[in-house]
C-alpha cells in the first residue's frame, strides 16, 4: 500500500519550506476554529505558495501574498452567498443529496472548508468534521467525493486520475511543473520541475 505523503514529496523534489512556521498554524486553527490535517500542513510547509502543473494552487498561512487564510475566507464569503435552495438543481448537481449533508454551509465546524483550487474552476473542499479525511470538490457544476487524504489526492491527481470529477484529468507526462507564485508585483517566478517520475 502507498504511503501517500512520502510518495508526493518524492514526486515534487526536496521539501523547501520557505515560510515554514508553525506559529502561523496556530494562529489560522485559532481563527477558523478547525485544525487542517497534518498532512496538508506538510506540503503547504513544503512548497507553498506554489502552482503545480500550471493549474493547482496551494497558499500559505505565514505569507501575506497568497495566504492561505485570507484566500480560505474569501471563498468561504463567495461560496455562502451562492442561493443553493433557488438554484433548482438536479439530484446529480446538489452536494447535499450525492453526499448526503444535512445542510451546506462553508467555514462551520459541520461544513466544507475551501483549502485548494485551480485555474479551471476547481475548488477542493475539506470536511473537518469527519473522523476519516473526505475531500469534495465542484467543478463546473458537478462534485465529486473523495475518502482520502489530502496527499492521496494530490498523488492521484498529479499521476492523471480524474480527481474533480469526470474527464477531468491534467496529466502532464515527465516530471512535475512547479512555480512559486509571485511575492511581489515586479516578481517573475520562472518555472522548475520535481524528479523524473518515469512517466
Amino acid at each position: 500500500m502507498t504511503d501517500y505523503l512520502p510518495a508526493v514529496l518524492a514526486m515534487l523534489g526536496p521539501a523547501q519550506n520557505r515560510f515554514a512556521d508553525p506559529a502561523a498554524w496556530d494562529r489560522l486553527h485559532a481563527d477558523l476554529g478547525i485544525q487542517l490535517p497534518p498532512d496538508y500542513r506538510v506540503l503547504v510547509d513544503a512548497y507553498a505558495p506554489i502552482q503545480l502543473n500550471g493549474h493547482l494552487y496551494l497558499h500559505h498561512p505565514a505569507t501575506e501574498r497568497w495566504n492561505l487564510g485570507q484566500e480560505i475566507q474569501r471563498s468561504i464569503q463567495a461560496w455562502s452567498e451562492v442561493p443553493w435552495d433557488e438554484l433548482d438543481l438536479d439530484a446529480d448537481e446538489d452536494p447535499r443529496q450525492l453526499f448526503g449533508l444535512d445542510e451546506l454551509s462553508f467555514g462551520t465546524r459541520n461544513g466544507l472548508w475551501p483549502i485548494a483550487s485551480t485555474d479551471r474552476g476547481e475548488a477542493i473542499f475539506l470536511i473537518a468534521a469527519t473522523s476519516v479525511p473526505r475531500l469534495l470538490v465542484s467543478y463546473d457544476e458537478t462534485w465529486a467525493e473523495h475518502r482520502m487524504s489530502f496527499a492521496e489526492w494530490l498523488y492521484r491527481y498529479l499521476i492523471g486520475e480524474d480527481m474533480t470529477g469526470p474527464n477531468s484529468a491534467a496529466f502532464y507526462p515527465g516530471p512535475v511543473q512547479m512555480r512559486h507564485l509571485p511575492m511581489s508585483v515586479d516578481e517573475r517566478p520562472e518555472p522548475w520541475y520535481g524528479p523524473d517520475r518515469g512517466m
